[in-house]
């Protein structure tokens, strides 16, 4: 069983075009993604799968491995298994898709994302979530909320608060899910071939499909936090959290 991170990267984004070649501290987000990956324990190959010669190039240029694939792929998941595909990823292998937007990602992350894929070989998934008291992360829809049972095993994903307090003051909890998967590639390669799913489509978060078809997503409870890098407005907050923790 080998476990492969594999880190989607399209030049095309509507709200920042090129993102993942930006310059954070004089070098390319990607690197940044691709090195703190590298530092990962229990991997054992780090590739960029891209569909711009651009991004393939600048990934080749800093002594990184990057693979070209098709420019149609919906998703990052898509282009995540076409690459599995390309590297020729057994059925038992596990393939790890941290996003290319997550410059400042602590790498014990992937290191406990894997875990219950290691220990389950049974388990089709498995991604981390870390609580969260903040009021302006639990009403943003941009940052995912989870519910989950006694066994670890989500019930549900959310743009909006969940749980939902019924008395006003009433005792909760609030996870947010950060978007690091890892997946058994023979359930990445039947996950992409599902239809999507009534509640994906409505809250357009591709894990509900999962959920909706049966399957079981382990969340995993994490301390540490991954800010994303959305918009150019964000560099300057990650630049500032790399003085801190320069990874």
């Amino acid at each position: 069983m080998k476990v492969l991170v594999v880190i989607p990267a399209r030049y095309g984004s509507t709200r920042f075009p090129g993102k993942p070649l930006a310059l954070i501290a004089g070098r390319p987000m990607i690197r940044h993604v691709h090195d703190r990956a590298r530092l990962a324990e229990g991997v054992d190959r780090v590739i960029i799968a891209t569909d711009d010669r651009r991004i393939f190039e600048a990934v080749e240029a800093f002594g990184g491995e990057a693979i070209m694939t098709r420019t149609d792929h919906p998703s990052g998941t898509d282009r995540l298994a076409e690459a599995a595909d390309v590297l020729g990823a057994g059925p038992d292998d596990v393939i790890v898709n941290v996003q290319g937007d997550q410059p400042v990602f602590d790498p014990r992350l992937i290191s406990q994302v894997i875990r219950p894929l290691l220990d389950d070989p049974d388990l089709e998934m498995a991604t981390p979530i870390i609580p969260t008291a903040d009021p302006h992360e639990i009403q943003d829809p941009n940052h995912v909320k989870v519910v989950f049972d006694d066994r670890g095993l989500a019930l549900y994903f959310s743009r909006a608060p969940i749980p939902w307090p019924r008395e006003a003051g009433g005792p909760t909890a609030y996870y947010k899910h950060l978007g690091i998967y890892a997946y058994r590639a023979a359930f990445l390669r039947r996950f992409v071939a599902l239809p999507s799913g009534r509640l994906e489509n409505i809250e357009k978060l591709e894990q509900l499909r999962a959920l909706e078809h049966g399957f079981r997503v382990r969340v995993v409870l994490t301390d540490l936090d991954s800010p994303e890098v959305d918009t150019p407005d964000d560099v300057a907050k990650v630049e500032a959290w790399l003085r801190v923790d320069p990874g």
